[in-house]
């Protein structure tokens, strides 16, 4: 399990509560938590913004049916007013050549006052419409970056997956290597802590090229761990790479082999220092010195 990659930031993230090294938990128990005031902050004002937001939204829809509605009045006036014109059009016959000219003056100023009130109805329309989308955009990007902020603050506590031990990893703290500590600042994606199952382990041994003949035949193997050299187990070969690789500038070529335990013991911890002797029943049995693997647990 590594630190914690969050939305939209890669600051480093301070260490506020971890599991002791070795600790066994089952699946759910809080393994490691980080400093949270920033992001509950920001959650506060990303939902107050929210809120805010909504508001607004709320009131670019109440403000343009409000308009809507003063246009649409403006609109049912101008076109009574042209319907009054059309009615004192009909008196044209026993009216003055004057007040004929004044009536159809009348008519044709309220024909074109509705034909534009109409069209800017219509502009105003959309006018109106790309400005609630607009806002609601806004609120839906706004509830987006909410739910960002709450998933980062459920990234700041980590949760066991599964049952098991904790074994803390190594990583760059204070200017040194080590486990992390409670205060310390880590970078995102650094290695944290790590789950296994003691009763399940296995053995990673690097095997030097001129050795690897004896993978063939080590089928069955004796475990010694450096920490406790009177303690014998047995593993057996579980699997090998068939590609040797080599390390920067260096001749020597190695394989890297898996080796079950057997057996379970309080005292098979991970990363322990450990050798493994090769029991080949076609030859004598022989210690491979150049073996130096470590126990590693594995779920």
């Amino acid at each position: 399990m590594r630190v914690p990659q969050l939305f939209g930031t890669g600051i480093r993230l301070t260490v506020t509560k971890i599991a002791t090294n070795g600790a066994k938990v089952v699946k759910g128990d809080i393994l490691a938590q980080f400093d949270s005031t920033a992001m509950v902050d920001a959650e506060r004002d990303a939902k107050a913004k929210l809120d805010d937001l909504s508001h607004q939204l709320d009131q670019k829809k109440a403000q343009a049916a409000s308009d809507d509605a003063t246009r649409l009045s403006q609109i049912r006036s101008a076109e009574a007013d042209m319907e009054k014109a059309q009615l004192e059009l009909r008196k044209g016959p026993v009216l003055s050549e004057i007040d004929r000219l004044k009536n159809e003056a009348r008519a044709e100023n309220a024909k074109q006052r509705l034909a534009s009130l109409r069209k800017s109805d219509e502009f105003h329309k959309r006018a109106e419409k790309a400005i609630v989308r607009i806002q609601e955009l806004k609120l839906e990007r706004q509830r987006v970056a909410l739910e960002r902020t709450r998933t980062n603050l459920e990234k700041l506590q980590i949760r066991a997956p599964h049952d098991g031990m904790v074994a803390l990893e190594n990583t760059w703290r204070n200017g040194n290597m080590g486990p992390a500590r409670e205060g310390d600042d880590l970078y995102p994606n650094m290695p944290l802590l790590r789950i296994f199952n003691p009763d399940r382990m296995i053995v990673e041994a690097t095997i030097n090229e001129p050795d690897v003949a004896w993978l063939s035949k080590a089928a069955h193997t004796r475990l010694y761990l450096d920490a406790y050299p009177n303690a014998v187990f047995d593993a057996d070969l579980e699997s090998a790479s068939p590609i040797a690789t080599t390390g920067i500038d260096s001749p020597v070529r190695a394989f890297i082999a898996v080796f079950r335990i057997q057996q379970q013991d309080p005292r098979l911890l991970p990363d322990l220092s450990a050798a493994l002797e090769i029991d080949a029943s076609s030859a004598p049995a022989q210690r491979a010195a150049s073996v130096s693997p470590s126990t590693k647990g594995q779920p």
